[in-house]
């Protein structure tokens, strides 16, 4: 295991510079949109929504990577970079969803309902986002104080199904070429499954030390 262990200082400015690395493509969209809408391609409207929508993606599954690199590494001070990466993934779906408002509906309430419930992939990624919301508005340190560890821990657990819904929401829109939301699938297939492994790891560890122990008398 790689020993690397950065004072405080140092994950501040590996933060700021995250935090920079983390809006690029959203500072991209909007210098594209106001000087350069050739970069947006045929269909600018689609690019923007696809584009935020890949983002949405990439971040929930860098939330999700920020534990088992952190047993895998032993680098602990990555779970300060974790709230930073959710808050991101649920930046770029509230951007996601707008630009769909936007530009399929104009803004047309009647007609934005009807389509999330007559088609199922608008659906499954408005339900992902729907539930992304709370976990947003509890990420403060205030929020976790308040509901408790243990509640605000069982909360934030539905960043899983979230992910989960993501890819679901992917796969179902692009309907042929389903080579890129197999990827993001099988990323996420490797991030539960550790996860996975390392419940029942502690499951049988539990009960082998339930079997060692000397009888109560």
């Amino acid at each position: 295991m790689l020993r690397f262990d950065p004072g405080p200082r140092a994950v501040g400015a590996l933060k700021a510079v995250i935090f920079v690395a983390a809006l690029a493509p959203a500072a991209r969209l909007a210098v594209a949109v106001a000087a350069f809408p050739e970069w947006l391609g045929t269909n600018p409207a689609e690019y923007i929504t696809r584009s935020t929508g890949d983002w949405t993606l990439r971040f929930l599954l860098a939330t999700l990577a920020v534990t088992p690199l952190r047993r895998l590494s032993g680098w602990h001070w990555l779970v300060r970079l974790r709230r930073m990466l959710g808050l991101f993934a649920y930046a770029y779906g509230v951007a996601h969803f707008a630009s769909f408002v936007a530009f399929d509906h104009v803004f047309a309430v009647d007609e934005i309902l009807k389509d999330i419930v007559k088609r199922p992939f608008i659906t499954v990624g408005f339900a992902a986002l729907v539930l992304m919301t709370p976990l947003a508005l509890t990420s403060t340190n205030a929020m976790v104080r308040r509901l408790g560890g243990k509640r605000w821990a069982a909360l934030h657990r539905l960043v899983y199904a979230i992910a989960v819904l993501g890819v679901v929401h992917f796969w179902m829109m692009v309907k042929r070429d389903v080579t890129e939301p197999a990827v993001y699938g099988l990323v996420l297939a490797v991030l539960l499954g550790y996860r996975v492994a390392v419940a029942r790891g502690r499951a049988r560890d539990a009960a082998a030390a339930q079997r060692a122990a000397p009888p109560v008398r």
